[in-house]
């Protein structure tokens, strides 16, 4: 199983793409760390709001996946340099000021991926 230090899967979100949408939010990742798989979404907690798979899409390429189907069996790929957006629906969680975000992830090499990262956003 491979170790990706934490310095490095923090650079994968891209600072200050946190936004509220009209029934959620969103947020972009993009991979700087090599050609990689995403083989499941354990979760995306924004402060103190927990967002399981099934409240989670990432859309990538043009094509939408939801939290659910993404799997050891379905994974997606995700190349050096491609941009992917997260979006969360159904629960308001973005304050003023600074933002905790922890995405924890599946990947076939890695096995569980934790990205842990803060954002401000001003309203």
């Amino acid at each position: 199983m491979a170790v990706v230090p934490e310095f490095l899967i923090k650079r994968i979100y891209q600072k200050g793409s946190l936004k509220k949408l009209e029934d959620g939010v969103s947020l972009v990742l993009k991979n700087v760390l090599g050609p990689g798989l995403i083989s499941g979404f354990n979760f995306v907690k924004i402060n103190d709001v927990l967002f399981e798979p099934k409240d989670v899409k990432f859309v990538t390429n043009g094509v939408e996946y939801s939290g659910t189907e993404v799997s050891e069996a379905n994974p997606v790929v995700f190349r050096l340099g491609q941009i992917g957006t997260l979006i969360m629906k159904g629960k308001d969680c973005i304050v003023e000021g600074l933002n905790k975000i922890t995405i924890e992830a599946m990947n076939p090499e890695a096995g569980k991926v934790q990205l842990s990262v803060d954002d401000m956003k001003m309203f």
